[in-house]
Parts: C-alpha cells; sequence; structure tokens
C-alpha cells in the first residue's frame, strides 16, 4: 500500500469547481473530483497552520492546551508510527514554518525531508543593505506598534529580496517543492509500503504568481502589484481589492498545474489500483467577504473554517461521489494509519474514513474547532455557534513542554510565571509546564458575545440566529466533547459553560 498526500494552504472551498466555484477554470480539481471522494462538510479544528499540522500528525485537537507550537515530546506522530512499523515516509515542503522556533520538531518525523525557501518573509536571501519597501502591500499605519511596524517591514523587505531570485517559473519554492514530490513518485512507484507528503504554503498570502498565470486571469501588466493583503478590516477601494483577489485565483491556476501532474502520474502508472490520494487544506481565507482580510483576526466564518477535502481510497475504489458525513483535520492521522494496517493509538481522538468514504457512515455528529484563547466554534453541519471568552474570565494558560511561539522562544518575563504542573490523560505521565497566556481580540467581536448561525438557511452567515434552544443544545454538545478532550479547567470557565 502506498498514499500520497498534496496538502495546500489557504485554500478556498467555494473557488474550486466542484464545490461551485465560477471565479476561473480549474481542470484540475475539476479532473481530482471525477477521481476522488469529495466531503462537503470538512471542517478544521485546531487553527491556523502549525496547530492544523500539529493535529495532522497526532489525531487531536491541540487548541485547547496551547496556542502555535511544536510537535511535543508526549505527542503521538502519524508519519514517525508509520517510519517505525516499516512504511518510508518523506515530506517536501515550502512551508517556512516548519523552520522556525514554532515548527519545531515536525519534520524530523518523517524517514527524509526536504524545505525549499522563499515563501512569504521568509529570512532567507541575505544582505547588509537596507532592506527595500515592498509594493505588494500597504505601508504599515503609522499609528502601530513600533514593534509591530519594525516587524512587519523587515518580513515585507525582506519578501522582495526573496522574489528577486525568482525569475521563472522553475524557481519558485511552490515548483521545486511539486518536483520533489513528483520525483520520489517516479523513482518509488514500483515499490511498496511509502508515503509522500506533498505539502506547498500555496495559495497563503502573498498571492506571489508567475506572469503565466496570472494571464489565465487578467491582463498581469495591468493587474498592479498589490498581492498581499493585511490581518484586519477591508479599508481598500474596489480596485485594490480586485488586484488581490485576482492574485489569488492565478496562484490557485500555479497550484492547479501542479496537481495535474501528480494526477497525470497516477494515470501513467495506474497507482489507483494501490494508492491512497489526500488532497487537502489546513484551512481557507477571506478575501473581503465580511469586510475582513485573511483569518483569525475576525469570527470565525465559513470562508475560512469550512474546508475542501478529497480522498480517493483503492480499498473501496469509490470515485465521482461525495460525502455529506462530518469530519476535521484531527481524523487524517488515523485515516493514514488505518490504511496501512497500523493501530491507531489511544490517544487520537480523530476517527479512520474508511467507512465514510465507502458508504458516508458518520463518525461524529459535532465538530469542535477554533483558535487558543479565541472564539469556540461548534457545528453540527446545519447550526453553528461562536462563543467569545466572557468578559471576567479566568487566566488561560499554555500547557507545554516546547516554549516556543511561532518565530522566538518564550521570553524570560513569560518563563518567570511558568509553573510545572499535572499533565493531562493524552501527556503519557508527563507535568507540563503552565504559562499565562492572553485572550486573542476578535474583531467585531465583545468578550462573552455569541453567534448562532443556520447554514443551509443562510450559508453566508449573514443573519445571527436568537434561538436558545439550539444555542442550549450545541453549547451541551460543546461541554461534552471538552470533556473528552481533556480540556483545562479554566476553559468551561471562560466560556460560560
Amino acid at each position: 500500500m502506498k498514499a500520497v498526500m498534496v496538502m495546500y494552504d489557504s485554500l478556498r472551498l467555494d473557488y474550486l469547481p466542484s464545490y461551485g466555484g465560477k471565479q476561473i477554470e480549474l481542470p484540475n480539481f475539476k479532473r481530482l473530483a471525477e477521481h476522488a471522494v469529495q466531503f462537503e462538510n470538512s471542517y478544521v479544528c485546531s487553527m491556523p497552520c502549525m496547530p492544523a499540522r500539529r493535529e495532522l500528525h497526532t489525531g487531536r485537537a491541540n487548541f485547547l492546551h496551547r496556542s502555535w507550537g511544536p510537535i511535543e515530546p508526549f505527542d503521538d506522530s502519524m508519519p514517525e508510527i508509520l517510519k517505525q512499523h516499516g512504511i518510508y515516509t518523506r515530506i517536501a515542503t515550502d512551508h517556512n514554518h516548519y523552520v522556525e522556533d514554532g515548527g519545531a520538531s515536525y519534520m524530523q518525523r518523517y524517514s527524509t525531508w526536504a524545505c525549499y525557501r522563499g515563501q512569504e518573509g521568509d529570512p532567507w536571501i541575505g544582505t547588509a543593505a537596507p532592506l527595500p519597501e515592498s509594493p505588494h502591500c500597504h505601508p504599515i499605519p503609522e499609528d502601530a506598534p513600533v514593534g509591530y511596524r519594525m516587524f512587519a517591514e523587515r518580513m515585507h523587505g525582506q519578501d522582495v529580496l526573496n522574489r528577486q531570485v525568482m525569475i521563472n517559473k522553475e524557481d519558485y519554492p511552490h515548483y521545486k517543492t511539486f518536483a520533489d514530490g513528483l520525483d520520489f513518485i517516479e523513482k518509488s512507484h514500483e515499490y511498496d509500503n511509502w508515503y509522500m507528503q506533498i505539502e506547498t504554503f500555496d495559495p497563503h498570502e502573498p498571492f506571489c504568481t508567475p506572469k503565466e498565470f496570472i494571464a489565465k486571469v487578467c491582463d498581469p501588466d495591468a493587474i498592479g502589484e498589490l498581492d498581499w493583503p493585511p490581518y484586519s478590516p477591508v479599508r481598500e477601494v474596489e480596485e485594490e481589492i480586485e488586484s488581490f483577489r485576482n492574485h489569488y485565483l492565478g496562484l490557485l491556476a500555479f497550484c492547479d498545474e501542479s496537481l495535474g501532474k501528480v494526477l497525470d502520474l497516477f494515470d501513467k502508472y495506474d497507482l489507483w489500483k494501490d494508492t491512497m490520494l489526500i488532497v487537502n487544506t489546513d484551512h481557507g481565507y477571506l478575501l473581503s467577504e465580511h469586510g475582513w482580510w485573511s483569518k483569525g483576526v475576525m469570527p470565525d466564518y465559513q470562508e475560512v473554517m469550512h474546508t475542501p477535502l478529497f480522498i480517493y481510497d483503492p480499498r473501496s475504489k469509490k470515485q465521482n461521489e461525495k460525502r455529506n458525513s462530518l469530519v476535521q483535520t484531527i481524523d487524517l492521522a488515523p485515516t493514514l494509519l488505518d490504511f496501512f494496517g497500523v493501530g491507531i493509538p489511544k490517544d487520537m481522538t480523530g476517527k479512520p474514513l474508511g467507512k465514510v468514504i465507502e458508504d458516508d457512515t458518520p463518525v461524529r455528529e459535532y465538530a469542535l474547532f477554533g483558535y487558543h484563547g479565541g472564539t469556540l466554534d461548534i457545528t453540527d453541519g446545519r447550526y453553528k455557534l461562536l462563543v467569545h471568552v466572557k468578559e471576567d474570565a479566568p487566566q488561560l494558560y499554555d500547557y507545554t513542554l516546547m516554549p516556543t511561539h511561532m518565530r522566538n522562544r518564550f521570553s524570560v518575563k513569560e518563563m518567570q510565571s511558568a509553573q510545572f504542573v499535572e499533565g493531562f490523560s493524552f501527556t503519557k505521565g508527563m507535568h507540563v509546564l503552565r504559562i499565562p497566556t492572553p485572550v486573542k481580540t476578535v474583531g467585531g467581536l465583545n468578550r462573552g458575545d455569541e453567534l448562532l448561525f443556520d447554514l443551509q438557511e443562510d450559508p453566508r452567515e449573514e443573519h445571527p440566529l436568537n434561538d436558545e434552544t439550539i444555542k442550549r443544545r450545541l453549547k451541551d454538545a460543546m461541554i461534552a466533547l471538552l470533556k473528552e478532550n481533556d480540556a483545562p479547567r479554566e476553559i468551561f470557565e471562560a466560556y460560560d459553560l
């Protein structure tokens, strides 16, 4: 048995043709849907990028216990478990967060790995000269905090340097990532027992795209250079909004071409007979809908939390079918372990999806998701409830043995407040550090606010409901899932549960 995962970052469900997207022709995503099972109710769990990847390894939610961070010493790791059972695992990626402090210990879980540099503000190309100003994003507001201004300007300038070496399509880290994965499949297709994860940062912002793909959307010489939206409310004029969107669409065309090359190899070597194919993403992205850009700083709307997912399973050989069962990112690790006949660790709360793929057998009634210290969200597939931390919430904490944030270690001040405390049901007898963490500010919500949506009658989430009976049912389900995940006690009080 063999498996290939093609993972994107910030891939919008409603931009793909098989989900009804009409913004751009994406022939290979359409072709994929004809070869695989398409999931209609796939949701994130832990947000954003690295928390989602941690549960891709561990098969369990982690946002209840800590923020962005590495694989912990007590974590189960799907690729490592496969490796320990004689299955060769490889990841090829251009996701630069893997080589930052908060992405430590992920790639080392695979048999071999490769990381292609240059995405976003990756500190890659070096110079002692002053960094250039970026034409790809708006200047940082004058009233922004000094520390943030310095960080953002450095990141934007570094991105300009990185782009200067991306002359041809073949120079882009996205292209190199897929070339690596395709080369592995070419060399390994006749052998058994391997897992190849091809993971690109695209179409994450900045939407840096070769001109040939922009040309599939509009005149590349007339589009303008703005391709890096802020994490903020929309303040741009229509022309600027269109520039951001068109660059995103061009990047989708790049993603589509690369996906097609993977599908070509499945056809060439008839990998459909014995190779699982998973095409997924960590989350979506707001492109001015609801008056917002990006993710994480606004309520958790569907455009971010409702994700595309395609799986071909050679055991059932189901193709060109749709499944309505509620599934989440936490289900992918147990699905792969089950496919390879490897036992699923007891600490994985995700469910293998083999029966869902075969005949839509449900694996859960509710899906719980959110950001550490942000809103706590739940859906049953029709209704979705968002609950923000209440006004007089108790102190929240990171529980960790790997005290790093995204790009830096926990500060001395943070660590001076750390306490060594008893662990949880999944920490395998280890005590952990408990470190105070702030509550996230969520634009458009006050502390204690709740939003309830009927996704069937109001798919764009424009008209919140005020139905206490539905809220109570969803909150009761939240409580049950918090208990199942051994959530810290302060979580129940913080969300008034």
